[in-house]
């Protein structure tokens, strides 16, 4: 899901007619991602859906790499990679959140309204397929411009099982398979939270110590 397969490129944004269009294309689809993040997280608790606030952990981890990759690429990488780790904290948070809702749920809660489900699944579906596209033409800009259009293949993947889970519950008026979906898209977005923590880590620690040696190497 949104985990290392869409951490945010690495290289700085060229002032070029290119590289105005590629900021250009990350404010759309940070918009894009943010709004939707909104939308599923309010539609989640609004329909009792577990599956829909685990999918909007994914338009979360998305619209925190389009604003790393707008607003920090300028810096060291030690800065980058303290709000990357911010971002990896944040998903692992959401991610155990999630869990321990669809465990409430499981007691407690209530059959999630399918129609709901199906009808925001269908949005983020298109959601996902508009900013792909976008980033598309820039995948060849450097190696991690490609992996995008992985993380927005993944990102339909959750989609999809999203408005399967809404079929799943329509079919058996039950709410298990809306808390089986949410549990491994959960889990999901806890492993690449912690991953994402990991890399932050050594980034910081190599970062610290470039900036280290080059102060030493100035004091000289």
């Amino acid at each position: 899901m949104a985990g290392h397969c869409c951490s945010a490129p690495k290289t700085g944004i060229d002032d070029t007619p290119a590289g105005r269009r590629y900021r250009k294309a990350l404010w759309v689809a940070l918009i894009i991602n943010a709004g939707m993040f909104i939308i599923e997280l309010s539609a989640g608790f609004g329909a009792n859906s577990v599956s829909l606030l685990a999918d909007a952990i994914d338009f979360f981890g998305d619209a925190a790499n389009y604003l790393v990759s707008l607003v920090v690429l300028s810096m060291g990488l030690a800065w980058r990679a303290r709000v990357a780790w911010l971002k990896g904290l944040t998903m692992v948070v959401f991610g155990v959140g999630v869990l321990g809702h669809a465990v409430w749920s499981f007691f407690y809660g209530q059959t999630p309204e399918a129609m709901v489900m199906t009808g925001i699944g269908f949005l983020a579906l298109i959601a996902n397929v508009v900013v792909a596209y976008m980033l598309y033409r820039f995948r060849n800009g450097d190696s991690d411009m490609r992996s995008v259009w992985l993380c927005s293949r993944n990102d339909a993947i959750g989609n999809v099982a999203v408005i399967l889970a809404a079929l799943g519950v329509f079919g058996t008026g039950a709410a298990w398979p809306d808390l089986i979906v949410a549990s491994i898209m959960a889990v999901l977005a806890l492993h690449s939270g912690v991953s994402i923590l990991r890399h932050a880590k050594q980034d910081i620690q190599s970062g610290e110590s470039q900036a280290d040696a080059h102060g030493h190497h100035h004091s000289h």
